[in-house]
């Protein structure tokens, strides 16, 4: 069955489209700046104004010339005062009580009385000098128109015209009512521009002077970089130092504090000046003021020395110009004059410049010598100039043990007779046998000079770099003896004392060089032992007497005030072997670096001069050693040498191989074994180069057969 569907409440109209909907956003205007008053734009204004440097800078200049010129009526009215009275005198006298000088104190006060007789003098004359000054007036006038009229009567008679007698009397009438024209003329712009030609000379002497404050001065001048050095500055650097003594003597000595000071005279690349200082200060309260002294005069503190003079009560200041401690000085001559040559006795080392700028020189005759300072510091370089120097005298004999092995000695091969290079103990017993061979060279030497009084020694010297190496060496020997330490019972420390005592009677002698000295690495008897001690920058005031001794630092030696890595080469010197200033204890050098190219070829140059050295070398465990070329290498480019020399040779050569089983008859064994042997000459055994060299061949021809068999 099927129905009609019935759709109840049908819209018979479609319905309508949706009307779109606009919405506006409404944005508020931004709130308006507020206008700031005038009087707040004013004042932001003015006050950058102010601020800007230019503006500083302006202020500064009227303020200061302005301030010139009041500064210069001060000093001009106080050099009128002073000429007239007797204030000068008055400052004199009070600073020479002030420093204690009265024998200056009663010269000044017997200048000052015949200053005040000699003005009342004065005074009295001008009681009548009025009354003369009349007298001399009228007679003056009287005598001038008498002399006129007989002038005028003289040319009268000679033109015969009586009107003439007036005429010279009329003239000088004329002249000088021309010249009160003149004046009368000048005198209206002269009192105008008067004033100011007084202001510009006040200036003129203001700004001579810097009388103005130090704020109202120019930049470079308040800083005080670079100002020269004078003796007002001197003497405020003093007065500031801030001891109450000096301070409260200066202060009373006014300006005539100038007269603790000797004149400033230029020394080197700087000034140098003597302080006699007041009663009641001491001069190690100054030295102990270095640093603060040195800020007061504009430098750094390693640009002023302080070093006692022999003169009671002073101090010795040695001011360098700003920035000329960090110039490098020069080359060595040794670099630049290839003929240079050296005499060990009677020559000096050219070491380097002291700080006046003067050459600095070494002698080295029979002198032990002592280098110390901090690692890197340039230590081994200056140890090696002075041995480049002394090669160049072909008399010196040298045995080098460098403990650091770093190469810095290796020119020497062929140079030195023995030369050991490394840092290990094997290489500390080699360098103490090294130094027990002096000893024995020594022993030998007094032995022949007890017999020849007459006899003459070449030089010999032992130099062991690194020595601290040596000294804290913990190797023991055989019998249990130390190789290091500083005991009766170490080998090394044992020798080095005996070529102490007793090497420089017969020119055997010692050079060390050693770091950062310590009673253990360095004991006092060693250092105590060489008679040249310089040290480089240290660390500690009580390493530097280690280094130099008490004597000099107390004398214002101070290494431990370098500058560690900016003053390298710069070396404090206590010795009698160099020039030293009258009255004080050491001088400071700054020695002429020597590269190693430039070493080498001074060695070149010394080995030309020599007929030819073996170096003896220490061989590492476990080279194989050839016993025919070893006695080969250590007679070298002689042609003979005696046996026990040679086996002497050989065991400085490699001690473990040669030791005690080498004797006469095994040399001999070894020569007979290819054909040769021993020879005497004179009565001595003798190994003849020659010789030792027909045996290497027949070895070598006889080793090429039995291969070609």
């Amino acid at each position: 069955m099927s129905g009609n569907v019935v759709h109840l409440h049908k819209d018979p109209t479609p319905a309508p489209e949706p009307t779109p909907v606009t919405t506006l956003t409404v944005v508020p205007d931004p709130p308006a700046t507020p206008v700031l008053p005038l009087w707040v734009r004013s004042g932001r204004a003015i006050r950058a104004a102010v601020a800007d440097e230019r503006t500083k800078t302006a202020a500064r200049t009227v303020a200061r010339h302005s301030l010139y010129i009041a500064g210069g009526a001060r000093i001009v009215a106080r050099r009128a005062w002073d000429g007239r009275t007797a204030a000068r005198y008055e400052r004199y006298m009070r600073a020479a009580e002030a420093a204690g000088n009265m024998e200056a104190a009663a010269e000044w006060e017997e200048r000052g009385q015949r200053f005040r007789e000699a003005r009342h003098r004065r005074r009295m004359d001008l009681l009548h000098s009025p009354l003369d000054a009349a007298k001399g007036a009228a007679v003056g006038t009287g005598m001038g128109i008498g002399g006129l009229v007989l002038l005028g009567i003289a040319m009268a008679l000679a033109t015969k015209d009586p009107a003439d007698v007036v005429t010279p009397l009329m003239a000088v009438i004329k002249f000088i009512n021309l010249l009160i024209t003149i004046v009368r003329v000048v005198w209206g712009p002269a009192l105008t521009i008067g004033p100011f030609l007084a202001l510009l000379a006040l200036w003129s002497v203001g700004a001579h002077q810097k009388a103005a404050p130090q704020w109202a001065l120019p930049a470079n001048a308040r800083s005080g970089a670079g100002e020269p050095i004078t003796p007002s500055i001197v003497v405020k650097a003093l007065r500031d130092l801030g001891i109450p003594a000096l301070r409260k003597a200066i202060t009373e000595m006014g300006d005539a504090g100038a007269s603790m000071l000797s004149p400033i005279v230029i020394a080197g690349c700087g000034v140098e000046v003597d302080v006699t200082l007041p009663s009641g200060v001491s001069t190690n309260e100054v030295q102990g003021k270095r640093r603060k002294l040195a800020e007061n005069l504009s430098r750094h503190e390693h640009e002023v020395f302080i070093t006692i003079p022999e003169a009671a009560r002073t101090v010795r200041l040695w001011i360098a110009d700003s920035g000329a401690l960090d110039e490098p000085i020069g080359p060595s001559p040794l670099v630049t004059d290839e003929t240079l040559t050296a005499d060990y006795e009677k020559g000096r080392a050219p070491w380097g410049q002291d700080l006046r700028g003067d050459a600095a020189a070494l002698s080295l005759y029979q002198r032990h010598l002592l280098i110390t300072g901090l690692s890197n510091q340039g230590k081994t370089a200056a140890l090696r100039s002075l041995a480049l120097w002394a090669s160049l005298d072909r008399r010196v004999e040298f045995r080098i043990a460098d403990l650091k092995g770093a190469g810095d000695w290796a020119m020497f091969d062929g140079l030195a007779t023995v030369l050991i290079q490394g840092p290990t103990d094997e290489h500390v017993i080699e360098a103490t046998k090294m130094v027990e061979g002096l000893v024995e060279e020594m022993n030998r030497r007094i032995a022949e000079r007890q017999a020849d009084p007459t006899v003459v020694f070449g030089p010999l010297i032992g130099i062991v770099d690194e020595a601290q190496v040596a000294f804290m060496c913990p190797a023991v020997d055989d019998e249990k003896r130390p190789y290091g330490g500083s005991k009766a019972t170490s080998r090394y420390f044992m020798a080095v004392r005996k070529v102490h005592n007793q090497g420089r009677v017969v020119d055997v002698l010692m050079y060390e060089g050693t770091q950062d000295p310590t009673d253990q690495n360095l004991p006092k008897l060693v250092r105590e032992g060489a008679h040249t001690r310089a040290s480089l920058a240290l660390g500690t005031e009580a390493q530097a007497v280690m280094a130099l001794g008490e004597k000099a630092v107390n004398g214002g030696a101070a290494p431990h005030l370098l500058r560690q890595g900016l003053d390298k080469g710069t070396l404090v010197v206590a010795s009698d072997g160099i020039d030293i200033p009258k009255g004080q204890s050491s001088i400071t050098v700054r020695t002429h670096f020597i590269g190693d190219d430039d070493a080498k070829a001074i060695a070149e140059r010394a080995k030309a001069l020599r007929d030819g050295v073996t170096t003896l070398r220490v061989v590492e465990q476990g080279d194989e050693r050839d016993a025919l070329a070893d006695v080969a290498s250590v007679i070298g480019d002689a042609s003979r040498l005696r046996t026990n020399e040679v086996l002497k040779r050989l065991h400085a050569l490699d001690p473990k191989v040669y030791g005690d089983q080498w004797t006469n008859d095994r040399l001999k064994a070894l020569l007979e074994e290819y054909g040769e042997e021993p020879k005497k000459s004179h009565g001595v055994m003798v190994v003849h180069r020659d010789h030792v060299l027909r045996a290497l061949a027949n070895r070598d021809t006889n080793g090429s057969a039995s291969a070609a068999e």
